[in-house]
């Protein structure tokens, strides 16, 4: 299978890693509700495989996911993983009973939780883990010290090579530097939830990746239906625009959708070639500036 062109590539500050810019997320190969095993394991791992064939090398993944379930198929599918496959975590959630997801921030739960994604991914060291604070989607004011403080401890003990943020603030990443380099930032953010548009542009003059999720969530029906406008005119999915915009609107922009659908992959993978025309831009970067009353 020939690789395809996912966006161009990106190099993690102050890191030998460079990935494509179009990744892939691995919450969807779990259950439904992310819990639990998929009906299909099979089908996971076709996707995984299919993924890595076409030249995906960053895989999004977190072993709250499940739990246990993403990693333990992400290695069944890839391990012995290829040499230039950078594997992301997120550490900060864990499972109820009640398929919530509570904090998990203690010195413990931050320490177990590395284990836990090292032996469910077969590894000795993990590339970069997120530090998930704040709500689901949205970010909650606070120091992120203290276990922020914790994963640049492992990072120094060698189980940790590189660490980014999760649903955090400007000012919480400012405190977070003065602890540890920050590599990635994962927020919520697309073309319609553009609250962020600021700290992409300031991270992307730090040459710090920008990891947006839910490219298609937040919408009102009026600004979904201008986005379906927009793929109609042009053939594709609103997906496929969603993230091709993504790609346009800035260089350290990363995009890491998940699917564990081979031919939702396919698509998923074709919008890194996707050119948005320069009125097209203009309409759709309209539908972030729609106030809704």
């Amino acid at each position: 299978m020939t690789k395809m062109n996912l966006g161009g590539s990106f190099t993690f500050p102050g890191t030998s890693m460079t990935v494509k810019r179009m990744g892939y997320g691995a919450m969807q190969l779990a259950g439904p509700q992310v819990w639990g095993p998929p009906k299909d394991v099979d089908a996971g791992i076709a996707v995984l495989r299919e993924a890595v064939a076409s030249g995906v090398d960053h895989i999004d993944t977190s072993d709250f996911y499940g739990p246990h379930v993403t990693n333990q198929i992400i290695k069944q599918a890839l391990h012995p993983y290829p040499e230039d496959l950078v594997i992301v975590t997120k550490l900060g959630a864990k499972r109820a009973e009640d398929k919530s997801w509570p904090h998990a921030l203690s010195r413990q739960d931050l320490t177990g939780g590395v284990h836990d994604n090292l032996r469910n991914l077969g590894l000795d060291v993990l590339d970069i883990v997120n530090l998930r604070v704040g709500g689901f989607s949205a970010p909650a004011e606070g120091s992120i010290a203290e276990p922020l403080t914790v994963l640049a401890e492992l990072k120094q003990q060698g189980l940790i090579r590189q660490i980014g943020l999760s649903n955090v603030s400007p000012k919480q990443i400012a405190e977070a530097q003065t602890i540890t380099e920050i590599v990635c930032v994962q927020n919520f953010y697309n073309v319609a939830q553009r609250s962020d548009d600021a700290l992409v542009d300031d991270l992307a003059k730090q040459k710090i990746a920008y990891v947006p999720f839910f490219p298609l969530g937040g919408f009102t029906p009026l600004q979904s239906n201008e986005l379906n406008a927009v793929a109609a005119k042009l053939g594709v999915t609103p997906m496929q625009v969603a993230l091709a915009w993504l790609l346009q609107r800035s260089p350290n922009i990363l995009l890491i959708p998940g699917t564990s659908s081979v031919a939702h992959l396919r698509e998923n993978l074709a919008a890194a070639t996707l050119e948005l025309p320069a009125e097209m831009l203009e309409e759709l970067n309209a539908i972030g500036t729609q106030v809704t009353h």
